[in-house]
């Protein structure tokens, strides 16, 4: 008899400790957006199963009633009035609104399309969130006034240092993103560029707080420790950070997760070495 319930009680343990690691639904994430002012939303740029996992959350919360702006890395910041443009032009047609606005970045439009065609069906701001490419050379080259003005670096709170925990975690993300052999020469005007990316996010979502905003961006972008939520400022709790990860990442630095299987690619640092400059 004791056998038995040894048995059972065991069973039961096993079934809660299944629930308990359970992956999270689009419906669990979208539960999750309730009461948030700002709800960031990362990817892995070609993992198309967890960015199939983003949109259906976000289609969840949408078709439930909820009407944020639609914040895209993918659009950077000048291309704004051609979004507008073309909205106006082509009411409704997604492709165009990428046509006229996205071209850009190098980005796998496919991927991003069904984001762009439910902002556009539900007649939500889509707005241009990126620092471009261009902009950020100019900063890793020359600093932050090439590109900004001084009241314009306060206004986005970049007329300061960065602060000491900011700078070693971006320092250690970036050495990886490089295999390790990252050039010291340029850390610095790449740690300006990457916070002016994350401080020109989250200036376009702040106006968008009353009604709630959603940024689409790598998983980089939507850590709380070193993204875009160090840039938005006040109480940390209007914030939600959901990070869709590929198995065996880390998952430090956001409030949720979701674990999909990684996409086969080759190994990006098989073979390389950056030279010092």
């Amino acid at each position: 008899m004791r056998a038995r319930v040894v048995m059972v009680v065991s069973l039961a343990l096993a079934v809660l400790a299944g629930c308990a690691t359970q992956p999270a639904s689009p419906e669990s994430v979208s539960v999750a957006f309730a009461g948030k002012q700002y709800v960031l939303l990362g990817e892995v740029h070609d993992n198309a199963a967890a960015q199939d996992q983003r949109l259906r959350a976000l289609t969840r919360a949408v078709e439930a009633g909820w009407r944020p702006a639609v914040a895209m890395e993918q659009f950077d910041r000048e291309r704004q009035a051609d979004i507008d443009r073309a909205r106006k032009e082509r009411p409704g047609d997604a492709d165009y609104v990428i046509e006229q606005a996205g071209t850009q970045g190098g980005w796998q439009w496919p991927l991003y399309r069904p984001v762009v065609a439910l902002a556009l069906q539900y007649d939500l701001p889509l707005l241009a969130a990126n620092l471009s490419r261009a902009e950020a050379s100019k900063i890793v080259r020359g600093g932050l006034g090439e590109v900004f003005p001084e009241d314009q670096q306060a206004a986005l709170g970049l007329d300061k240092p960065l602060p000491a925990d900011l700078v070693d975690a971006q320092t250690a993300v970036l050495d990886a993103g490089h295999c390790g052999h990252f050039p010291k020469a340029m850390l610095p005007g790449m740690l300006n560029a990457q916070a002016a990316r994350d401080a020109v996010m989250a200036q376009t979502l702040t106006p968008y707080a009353s009604r709630g905003a959603v940024l689409i961006a790598g998983n980089g972008h939507v850590r709380r420790d070193l993204g875009v939520p160090r840039w938005i400022g006040g109480d940390g709790g209007k914030v939600l950070s959901v990070g869709y990860l590929e198995t065996g990442s880390s998952a430090e630095g956001f409030d949720e997760v979701v674990r999909v299987a990684p996409v086969e690619r080759k190994d990006p640092c098989a073979g390389v070495v950056v030279k010092e400059r």
